[in-house]
């Protein structure tokens, strides 16, 4: 139920720092391998490795290229996520086992690390993600914890340290961008149901008895919804914005028919059963709608297959469609329309239970019921608010 369009511009988003990342790794680490052990002078307190250890670093080298295919796999598939903790994971977990096997039981000081861990940590938010800054974060400074214990030298402290600070920096920069993103999201969110809600109050000009049915429905069905345990917040979110605009294919209905006080006749229903069809179409290129276009088309099938437009049964029918299905026939029932009074709250949830199996998916209208007490105290708040904007009216 992912927002595909914005879906993948995330994914682009992520694919183009991904590959950022990789020439940081390759660059960085073999660029400072090259100048440390063959360009710049011999220093104090490096340590001149046994043709053996030497053997093992070149291991770690073919290793760390190894990886390429592994990211080029992950890129070409649209997984790019999972290549920057390979990676990580891959140098952390080698460095701690050839810094014990080259250093473990000798009188040279410890002298070891590569900038690159460094780097990785003051570019960890570029990601914008909390998790990978703590895994790089918490998975270095664990790596010198556990070399410090073992070879018990004291001078681990000082990468430590450095770790330590480059971190706190990261994390500032961390908290800002995500701070950023928070507020543009905040506001598009808030421009997205501004929006949304504009529309509704349009088409409820055309029939003042649906006058808040769109809202109202909605809240139904994101509660049933959340009673599932299936969706998270952002898939309620655009869920809650498809819900809004399930009758949006309406505005294509003349107004003859919308507000006719009678009995419909066939060709009349016929026109009705559109707009489905015409709602869908209407927010087919909708970002943070368009995700859910099902739930707007398929609103009125049937567990049956005696719906329309599509005439789906069962689990054909997608499974938020069939959440927002119960929301708009127990709104409908309790509201009253040009052409009957509302039923009571009573009647309208026999009706859906008589429904189970036929009209309603059998496993949702047992959540139905679960939830049915805090749909019973929002209808009575509505029909107050109602009653006293009609007295102000």
């Amino acid at each position: 139920m992912k927002n595909m369009h914005r879906y993948s511009k995330l994914l682009l988003e992520e694919k183009r720092t991904t590959v950022w990342f990789l020439w940081l790794v390759y660059v960085i680490y073999f660029g400072f391998e090259i100048v440390y052990y063959f360009i710049i002078p011999a220093v104090p307190w490096q340590y001149e490795m046994t043709p053996e250890q030497n053997s093992l670093y070149y291991i770690k080298y073919f290793a760390i290229f190894a990886l390429l295919p592994i990211a080029y796999y992950y890129l070409r598939n649209g997984k790019p996520s999972p290549i920057k903790y390979i990676y990580f994971f891959t140098v952390t977990f080698s460095d701690i086992i050839l810094d014990l096997l080259i250093f473990q039981g000798i009188e040279k000081p410890y002298a070891s690390g590569n900038i690159i861990e460094l780097v990785i940590i003051m570019f960890s938010p570029i990601f914008v993600s909390e998790r990978f800054f703590y895994t790089v974060s918490l998975g270095t400074i664990f790596k010198y914890l556990i070399i410090g214990l073992i070879l018990s030298d004291e001078i681990v402290v000082i990468p430590l340290v450095l770790v330590v600070v480059y971190s706190i920096v990261a994390c500032i920069l961390l908290y800002r961008f995500l701070a950023y993103v928070r507020a543009v999201q905040s506001s598009y969110d808030k421009q997205m149901e501004g929006i949304v809600k504009g529309v509704i109050t349009t088409l409820e000009l055309k029939d003042p008895y649906t006058r808040g049915h769109s809202e109202r429905v909605a809240d139904y069905a994101i509660s049933l919804a959340k009673a599932t345990g299936k969706y998270d917040d952002e898939e309620l979110k655009t869920f809650y914005y498809s819900c809004l605009l399930h009758d949006i294919g309406k505005v294509n209905i003349p107004d003859s028919i919308l507000t006719k006080p009678g009995k419909l006749t066939d060709e009349e229903f016929d026109i009705i059963k559109t707009h489905p069809t015409v709602g869908a179409q209407a927010i087919a290129e909708v970002e943070g709608v368009a995700e859910n276009i099902n739930v707007i088309k398929h609103h009125h099938e049937r567990w049956d297959g005696k719906g329309y437009p599509d005439g789906l049964k069962a689990n054909q029918i997608d499974f938020l469609a069939r959440v927002i299905s119960i929301a708009d026939a127990f709104d409908a029932m309790t509201s009253t329309r040009s052409y009957r009074a509302a039923l009571s709250i009573e009647k309208a949830y026999e009706n859906i239970i008589n429904g189970s199996g036929t009209q309603f998916d059998p496993q949702l209208i047992s959540t139905f019921q679960e939830v049915f007490p805090k749909w019973v105290e929002y209808h009575h708040i509505q029909q107050k608010e109602t009653n006293k904007t009609r007295e102000e009216d």
